[in-house]
């Protein structure tokens, strides 16, 4: 025997399409029907291979209670829900309210759209909104992804998850833990609105972030909010960030630091890019290489600053142009380009490069400097080498050749030898500093060694002539070298002043 009855059925059209109207429901077969007043009125028992239709959807089931005048059906045992080709639902009880249109699935409960399977233990779907929800754990199945939560939601229109608490997406090449996560089962795009990981399964990255997408599919990311990516030896953050992690290729916009955790060598700016796979990364719009060594750490900044890496992924060089200008607090240059070397700790500076340590002013065509354990080991000048220093006059010490080598001790010039034409001004002062006289002197090469940052002595090496003069006969015109400058307004005092051109 047949009976109208009301059903539920999950229908994926616009809720706006779907009908208002209350709607009845048939049976279509069932092996037995019962109806006995003295155990509940208004509802009728159906039995045995049940199906029932609802517009175009079917229920079957094992078993069902209708209660029509509450327009209500139970439905228990092999609960299945047909809506459309690609859309079921399956559990082992079932409670629909035809008026709201809202079902309560629990037991073994599983969905399947597509190629998407949800597996919980209860779940809510409102056919009005087209949403299904569980509120207590759910896994979905989608393609090569796992996810995990203990809140989800399903815009059945949309193919999307919202997940909330303790999410987790499982891949083949990494595991992502979120605290909210949207995730659309067509494009397999997850995206993030919590604090979340990313933690590649080889352990080669692994990434953070609070806001931004990941395409799971390509392997391809948009983060905002300060997003940090963290791999064996370099680390990416900025306010927001791209990056392509099959090709190691990553771009940070603001605020942003490429670092080699290696050697603490940091290189920050408002754009930065980082390219894994041909060893390269560059940093510019106020960009600034940071190499922190003890004691103390040197800042220089440069319209555009690339580094270059080994086949470890350890920065091998870095090369800085235009307008470079560095500080620590022993020693301070600039000059148009400079390159470093990650292997030796050297760094050569060219195009009218300037060097300032403790009292001392040095230029030439090029300078190169070695560090060793973070100290200035040695220092070279190549071609019209220039060292001046203030005197307690005011006026200037100077010391000129061709080329100079000097070396240091705890990051102080002691000794310093001047290769060719080399030529003096040196106000040459006793013990309580009271001025002796003037040195002018020539010689092929020379060497003299600093004390207390004030020079101690000059040893003229080959074919030397000099005079010292008293203050009063020594010319205005005698007291500079030909080439001298004075730059001292220019010396940054601060690693602010950098960015001072």
């Amino acid at each position: 025997m047949y009976r109208c009855l009301f059903f539920f059925l999950l229908i994926l059209v616009p809720a706006g399409a779907i009908s208002q109207e209350t709607t009845r429901i048939w049976l279509e077969k069932a092996r037995t029907w019962e109806y006995n007043k003295d155990i509940r009125a208004d509802v009728q028992r159906i039995i045995g291979d049940v199906v029932l239709r609802h517009d175009s959807a079917f229920l079957f089931c094992d078993s069902a209670y209708l209660n029509e005048e509450a327009n209500t059906v139970f439905a228990y045992g092999n609960v299945h829900i047909r809506n459309s080709d690609t859309l079921n639902l399956y559990g082992d009880s079932l409670t629909y309210n035809g008026n709201t249109k809202e079902a309560r699935i629990w037991s073994n409960v599983k969905l399947i759209d597509n190629q998407t399977i949800l597996t919980t233990d209860t779940l809510i779907y409102n056919r009005n909104t087209q949403i299904a929800w569980y509120n207590y754990w759910g896994k979905i199945v989608n393609d090569k992804n796992i996810l995990v939560s203990k809140h989800g939601y399903y815009y059945t229109e949309f193919k999307e998850f919202f997940f909330r608490h303790h999410v987790t997406l499982m891949n083949p090449d990494y595991d992502m833990f979120s605290d909210t996560l949207k995730y659309n089962t067509f494009s397999e795009v997850a995206w993030f609105f919590g604090p979340s990981y990313i933690i590649s399964k080889d352990k080669e990255d692994s990434i953070w972030c609070t806001n931004g997408w990941y395409d799971t599919r390509h392997d391809i990311c948009r983060f905002r909010e300060r997003a940090e990516i963290f791999h064996a030896d370099q680390y990416l953050t900025g306010d927001s960030m791209f990056y392509e992690r099959k090709n190691g290729f990553g771009q940070v916009y603001r605020n942003a630091i490429i670092k080699d955790t290696t050697q603490d060598i940091l290189l920050t700016g408002n754009f930065g890019e980082l390219q894994r796979r041909k060893g390269f990364a560059f940093m510019t719009n106020r960009a600034v290489a940071i190499m922190a060594e003890q004691p103390d750490s040197l800042f220089m900044h440069a319209d555009t600053v690339i580094a270059t890496y080994d086949s470890a992924m350890h920065i091998r060089n870095i090369f800085s142009y235009f307008k470079v200008k560095f500080y620590r607090k022993d020693l301070q240059g600039m000059c148009d380009s400079l390159v470093y070397h990650g292997r030796d700790s050297s760094m050569t500076m060219y195009h009218d490069p300037v060097l300032w340590t403790d009292e001392n002013q040095l230029t030439a065509d090029s300078i190169t400097l070695a560090l060793r354990n973070g100290r200035i080991d040695t220092m070279a000048l190549y071609n019209s080498a220039f060292i001046v220093s203030k005197d307690d006059s005011g006026k200037f010490n100077q010391i000129k050749g061709r080329d100079m080598a000097g070396y240091f001790r705890n990051n102080k010039l002691y000794k310093m030898n001047v290769f060719g034409n080399s030529e003096t001004v040196y106000y040459v002062r006793d013990d309580d500093r009271s001025l002796i006289g003037i040195l002018k002197a020539l010689s092929s090469d020379m060497l003299f060694f600093v004390e207390e940052n004030k020079l101690k002595s000059i040893t003229y090496l080959e074919q030397p002539s000099g005079t010292v003069y008293p203050e009063k006969d020594f010319s205005a015109y005698d007291a500079q070298l030909k080439g001298f400058k004075w730059i001292e307004e220019r010396r940054p005092r601060k690693k602010e002043d950098i960015f001072t051109w």
